[in-house]
């Protein structure tokens, strides 16, 4: 389809195929008819466990060699060295931002709707056991600093086959430093990772034709298994969850959106896909590779999607925040455990360091609470068992705040690295030019050629 010209006016682009043949309108349908089943005939839908467990491992199956791909040929094709370690850098102050102000917002939300007030339970009466008991078992092993012990990998097959992301970031960065150091030598190398990339993306694509299969699955289980009545019991907290999740998106996020002349609404819808695989799954990594896409289609450069998404995924986890600190001010409030301005602070800081690192893990965010209240002491961390019931509602909401985050993250960056055409990501948007590079590539199955891509000069 030709780019209109500059001088033409706007028009809205053809869809590719009919409305009910795209991919996100395939898996919102999954999702509705699973939640059926799961509440009309609870155990025929706690039975298609598999069905859902099945999809989501063949899609993490990609993840690592995804990640692998995309970090070394960003950096392979990356101008310099020294550019590659700029956009690093730069995004670890954007995550460390964005996570701070996800805490922040968290603890003024509790703090102001009290969602746990009047529950009295009596910590004494709090018993752990089973995956509780052994996520709490989990969190005991972790230090503050285990996203910095935990980076290193034993030998890069370990890292691969447990599918350990940020270990799996660790080795890219020194394979794809190493294959751009080398040079000339080098260069057969990058050729073939571009190639294999083209492969495992066609991979992806036939595994996301199951995508409906695997949301049907996976919420006919959670909605069966778990029933509608477990959202009753905690209904304040939940409700507070996604409301805050909500205008920490619209308010926090589309305040920065809009300071890059961004419509935070044009980027949600343009997500919708990777959003509706979340909720479908639950989990936030079968919209990974989606999500990457996206952004290239924005005209984003290839390292700093790369580099950017991949480590967000353990450094950036804005949902996980907000639920961090909305947790365990519900605990102390309904244990009636009295928490001054500053034991908040210290657990502020507490869980800015527990929030790093957790991303791929099963059961992140709860493994990530425990640590916060074993370590700090002040909230007992037996009250984990009043909200464990609806930690798999929960786990969706920080999942989706987790993708908005990432995606604002990764803007926020190339602007800064003066990358971003927001004329161009607007009419991308809009729906009025094809995307730089093809968005649609995991169902295509090809990487995209760029030839719509805008060039860009360092001010």
């Amino acid at each position: 389809m030709a780019v209109p010209s500059p001088s033409a006016p706007a028009q809205p682009l053809a869809h590719s195929r009919p409305w009910y043949r795209q991919l996100y309108v395939r898996v919102l349908a999954a999702i509705v008819t699973g939640a059926l089943t799961g509440w009309l005939w609870p155990s025929a839908g706690a039975a298609m466990e598999p069905v859902g467990t099945t999809f989501v491992a063949a899609v993490k199956m990609l993840i690592t060699p995804i990640v692998f791909l995309t970090v070394v040929t960003g950096i392979g094709n990356a101008d310099s060295l020294g550019r590659v370690g700029r956009v690093g850098l730069k995004s670890l102050v954007c995550f460390q931002a964005g996570t701070l102000a996800a805490l922040v917002v968290g603890l003024v939300a509790a703090n102001a709707f009290r969602p746990g007030a009047g529950v009295h339970a009596h910590p004494g009466d709090l018993r752990l056991g089973g995956a509780a008991a052994r996520y709490v078992k989990a969190a005991e092993g972790q230090s503050h600093w285990h996203f910095l012990t935990d980076l290193v990998p034993s030998s890069p097959v370990g890292a691969f086959a447990d599918g350990n992301i940020l270990q799996v970031i660790f080795f890219s960065v020194l394979f794809g430093v190493a294959l751009k150091a080398v040079g000339p030598v080098g260069e057969p190398l990058l050729d073939g990772a571009n190639r294999l990339s083209t492969v495992i993306f066609k991979i992806l694509h036939y595994v996301m034709l199951a995508a409906p299969v695997g949301a049907f699955g996976a919420m006919a289980y959670t909605v069966g298994a778990y029933g509608v009545s477990t959202l009753t019991g905690l209904g304040r907290l939940l409700a507070l969850c996604y409301g805050t999740s909500a205008f920490f998106v619209i308010v926090v996020l589309g305040g920065v959106t809009a300071l890059l002349r961004i419509n935070v609404f044009r980027l949600l819808r343009y997500l919708r896909e990777e959003f509706l695989l979340v909720v479908g799954t639950s989990s936030s990594e079968s919209a990974l590779p989606g999500l990457m896409a996206k952004l290239r289609g924005l005209g984003i450069r290839r390292d700093i999607v790369g580099l950017t998404v991949p480590t967000g995924y353990s450094f950036n986890l804005d949902g996980s925040s907000i639920y961090l600190s909305l947790a365990a001010l519900y605990i102390a409030q309904a244990t009636d455990t009295p928490l001054d301005l500053g034991r908040q602070c210290g657990l502020l800081a507490a869980m800015i360091l527990t929030s790093k690192g957790s991303g791929g893990v099963t059961g992140a965010g709860f493994i990530a609470l425990a640590a916060t209240l074993t370590s700090v002491g002040t909230v007992p961390a037996a009250g984990i068992m009043l909200i464990f019931g609806i930690d798999k509602f929960l786990s969706e909401c920080r999942a989706l705040t987790n993708l908005v985050g990432n995606s604002v993250a990764t803007l926020v960056v190339a602007r800064w690295e003066g990358a971003f055409d927001a004329d161009h990501a607007r009419q991308v948007l809009c729906g009025e030019r094809p995307p730089a590079e093809a968005a649609t590539s995991i169902r295509s199955g090809e990487p995209g050629e760029n030839r719509a891509a805008p060039t860009f000069t360092k001010p």
